[in-house]
Parts: structure tokens; C-alpha cells; sequence
């Protein structure tokens, strides 16, 4: 059975009705143009047409419109084939030259049918992007007489993708150029562990991770870091990321495991977004206090493989908290405690012991001396050697405190008085040694002790060291032959 023939009616009636523009040409005087340039030793026509874009014109110029159908009037806003061929040179214009030179290119090669992604102009002006596609029809194959044309408008697909390049390069700009450290990560693998341990009956998870430290372990190797932005690089001093993403284990180490342990019940929990400080290192060793922002992102929920991570590093604003709670219960000039710590550590021990305590009250003689001979600079010096000889007498535990302008006080819990006797021999042979090493003002001090035992009043052993001290005071002065009013 032979299939029916179309009349020629029916074919003009298909090419004028055809839903995409169709244009049937004449390239027979780019042919003969092709035949000029071979004849005067052109070979490589794509450098022949870079070389000077006239001659891109010149080959459009010599292709003949026979017929275009009427899509193609209504997409180039043209009222007829005559206007549209008298305004070819504002329809085929800029980018489409630099273009045309593949189309071109291909048939000089020896191809029947190119395509090709261009662009055109409607004859408002409009910019048009074009899919075309052209073939030699059949019989024309050496002349090029007959050659139809294919046009698509792709306009709205090709902003639509430029629209999703520039939302996809701000998106990047905002991750690359964040003033904080961002991580995209894969926490896939740890989701199933977590579901793993779910199935085999776990309900304590809390309890699971203190008797299972191999499974935290196993949860931090499986997290796979996709992405890190300039900040992270450079908050943890990494040239880049292949050396940031392998030195992870010298990031995170020390109590990193207890927080992410942390982290991980809270997943188990459900809880997707989470906050907490932690402490991070940098490649280079030193410590960086983050504050830590986990959100599993949104439409990722079901298998956590996309996790946005942010660290805000807050070292410095650790180091002010930390300066300013040693200066809430230090003196700033001898680093030695303060009055207000003396007095809440009486407190303590007092309700606590250990007993007996002993309490040694000094201070230190000659600083008026020292101020009005030398200025108050030698005696702010003279006090910090005292700072420095009492906190080497006594232990990090004991209270070595500054409670006046030249009063000392230390606080010995479990001490007896012979233990006492010790520190308070241990502070004067320091203060001689400290004197080998510093000029000027003699460092020495006047010093009381008294013991506290349980259920007596620590005040009243720091009234009896005073007395102590001021007696030994006394004695100094009156062996040195100085009025104390000046001394």
C-alpha cells in the first residue's frame, strides 16, 4: 500500500502554517564568493572571517530571501517579505557576525545541514536568541540555490538561564564573600547510623554515646565537607581547601568529640537547627573559640545530605569575657586576687573548711618610702615583686590575695601553724631572692598569722593575724630607726 502524495497546495500551506519561522534562501552567491576565496589561496576560512567581520557581512549580504511563512513576520514584527528583506542589515547585526562564522565554517568544510545558537533583532530593535537549524535541499547540493531554514525562539529560555547564572553566582557570591565560616556538608552516612542504632532498639541515646565513644568517632569520620568559603581558609590559616579538608583531625580535636556528641543526641532528638560555642584550632596550632550555627537545610530533612554549618569566630570577644572576669577578682596591678574574692573565699571556707585554716596577713614595708623618694612608679614596681613573690610561694588553690594599698592577705584551708611558719619563711626567702635580681626599693614584708578551726569565725582569725602583723611591723620599724609616719 503506497502512502498518499501531497500536492503542492498542501506543502505552501504547511510551510506558510508551520508553528516555528521558516525561511527558504538562495546561497548560490555565498558559494560563488567561497569559490573567489578558494581560487585566492584561502584555506582556513574561520581564520580568513576572524581576521576581518566585513567579510561575515559580505557572506550574509549575498544570501537571497526567496520566501519566509507567517511566523516569521509575526516573530520579527515585519508586515510583509519586502520589509523584512529591506531591513536584513537590523535584523542580522553584533553578536550574530561572530556567530555566523561556524555557520559559514561548515558549509565551506562540505556539510549540507548546520545549527547553530545565534541571535537576531526583531525590526523594533528587540534582541532575539534563536535556535537555527539550515539544510541544502535536495538537488541544490553544488550550487546552493535552495536552502530552507529553520528558526526557533528560545528567548525566554535562554533569560530564563541566564537569569538561574546570575541568581547560582550571586548565591556563590554571598557564600564565598560571607564575613563568617561557612561549611556545606554531607551528613547522609551519619543519618543512617543513627536509624541503624534506632532499628536495634535504642532508646537512651544519651547513654548509648557515654558507653559508645567509637560510634561518635565513627559518626565525625563519615561527614563529608562539600564546600568551605574564604573565611573558613582564612580563619583557619589554610593556603587551601585540598589542605584545610585534609589536616580536619588537627581543626577538630581535644573536647570536640564531647560537643559533637552533643550534637548528636540533638539530631536524635529531631532538633535540625542548632547552636552552641565550641572550640576549634587553626593549622597553625592556636585555639579559635567559634560560635557554631547547624541547619540541616530545607527539603533535606528526610536524609540530612545537604547541612549548612556556619562558625562566627568569637575569640576576641572570649578573651575580653575572660579579662574581664580575671579583672572582677584580680588585682590588675599585682595579678594577685582581689579584696572582693578575699571576701567571698572567707565566706566559702567558712561554711566549708577544710580546717583549720591558717590566715597570714602583710604587708609590705617602705612602699611610702618608695612613692615619695623615687615616685609612684618604683612603688607601683615594688608592689608587683610582691605580687610575683606571693604567688610563688603558695599554690594555684590558695587565695594569695591584695586587700589594701599595701595589705596582703593568704588563705592556707588544711593548714596548721607549723604549716603556716612554712609559707611564711618561704615568702621571706623569696623576697630576698627576688632582691638579688631587682635594684632600687628593698622588698621585705611585716607578717601576722593566726589558726581558724571549725566553727569559729574566720573574721576574727584575720583580726588577730592584723595584730600579728602590725606588731611585726613595729619591730621593723623601730630596727630600722624610721618614724612610721614616713615609712
Amino acid at each position: 500500500m503506497s502512502s498518499p502524495t501531497l500536492q503542492t497546495s498542501e506543502l505552501i500551506e504547511m510551510f506558510e502554517l508551520a508553528p516555528v519561522s521558516l525561511w527558504l534562501e538562495d546561497y548560490s552567491g555565498v558559494r560563488g564568493l567561497f569559490d573567489q576565496w578558494r581560487a585566492a589561496g584561502v584555506t582556513d576560512l574561520r581564520a580568513h572571517l576572524r581576521a576581518d567581520l566585513s567579510r561575515v557581512l559580505d557572506c550574509t549580504t549575498r544570501i537571497q530571501v526567496l520566501k519566509v511563512n507567517r511566523r516569521t513576520l509575526e516573530l520579527y514584527g515585519a508586515e510583509s517579505l519586502a520589509q523584512l528583506v529591506e531591513n536584513i542589515p537590523r535584523v542580522f547585526r553584533d553578536d550574530m557576525l561572530e556567530h555566523h562564522i561556524e555557520d559559514m565554517a561548515q558549509l565551506w568544510d562540505g556539510a549540507t545541514r548546520y545549527a547553530s545558537q545565534t541571535v537576531n533583532y526583531k525590526l523594533g530593535g528587540e534582541r532575539l536568541d534563536i535556535a537555527l537549524n539550515a539544510t541544502v535541499l535536495p538537488g541544490h547540493e553544488q550550487d546552493w540555490g535552495r536552502v530552507l531554514v529553520s528558526i526557533e525562539d528560545i528567548t525566554a529560555r535562554i533569560q530564563a538561564q541566564r537569569a538561574q547564572a546570575l541568581s547560582e553566582q550571586y548565591a556563590r557570591g554571598l557564600f564565598e564573600h560571607s564575613p563568617v565560616s561557612l561549611w556545606v556538608e554531607d551528613f547522609s552516612a551519619v543519618k543512617r547510623l543513627i536509624d541503624e542504632v534506632r532499628e536495634a532498639g535504642v532508646t537512651d541515646f544519651r547513654t548509648f554515646t557515654d558507653v559508645h565513644p567509637e560510634f561518635v568517632q565513627r559518626c565525625m569520620r563519615e561527614i563529608r565537607v562539600i564546600d568551605v568559603n574564604r573565611q573558613t581558609l582564612t580563619m583557619f590559616g589554610a593556603p587551601d581547601r585540598h589542605t584545610l579538608l585534609s589536616r580536619l583531625h588537627d581543626v577538630f580535636r581535644d573536647d570536640m568529640e564531647r560537643h559533637f556528641a552533643d550534637e548528636l543526641v540533638d539530631l536524635w532528638n529531631g532538633k535540625l537547627f542548632q547552636q552552641r560555642e565550641l572550640v576549634n584550632h587553626a593549622l597553625n596550632g592556636d585555639a579559635v573559640n567559634v560560635y557554631m550555627q547547624f541547619s540541616v537545610l530545607p527539603g533535606h530533612e528526610r536524609d540530612w545530605d545537604l547541612v549548612l554549618v556556619s562558625l562566627t569566630d568569637i575569640t576576641a570577644r572570649k578573651k575580653a569575657e575572660a579579662y574581664l572576669e580575671f579583672l572582677g577578682k584580680h588585682d590588675s596591678l599585682t595579678k594577685l586576687r582581689n579584696r572582693s574574692f578575699f571576701a567571698d573565699e572567707l565566706n566559702r571556707l567558712e561554711r566549708r573548711g577544710p580546717w583549720p585554716v591558717a590566715v597570714l596577713m602583710l604587708d609590705l614595708n617602705g612602699l611610702k618610702l618608695a612613692n615619695d623618694g623615687e615616685g609612684h612608679a618604683a612603688g607601683d614596681a615594688l608592689l608587683r615583686r610582691a605580687g610575683e613573690v606571693l604567688a610563688k610561694a603558695v599554690d594555684k588553690n590558695i587565695c594569695a590575695a591584695r586587700v589594701g594599698g599595701d595589705e596582703f592577705a593568704v588563705l592556707l584551708p588544711a593548714t596548721d601553724a607549723r604549716g603556716g611558719e612554712q609559707v611564711m619563711a618561704r615568702i621571706h626567702e623569696l623576697a630576698e631572692l627576688n632582691n638579688q635580681f631587682y635594684g632600687g626599693s628593698r622588698l621585705s614584708f611585716a607578717m601576722g598569722m593566726a589558726l581558724c578551726q571549725g566553727g569559729e569565725r574566720l573574721e576574727a582569725a584575720v583580726h588577730q593575724a592584723d595584730q600579728q602583723m602590725y606588731l611585726s611591723k613595729k619591730a621593723f620599724y623601730e630596727a630600722a630607726s624610721i618614724d612610721r609616719r614616713h615609712g
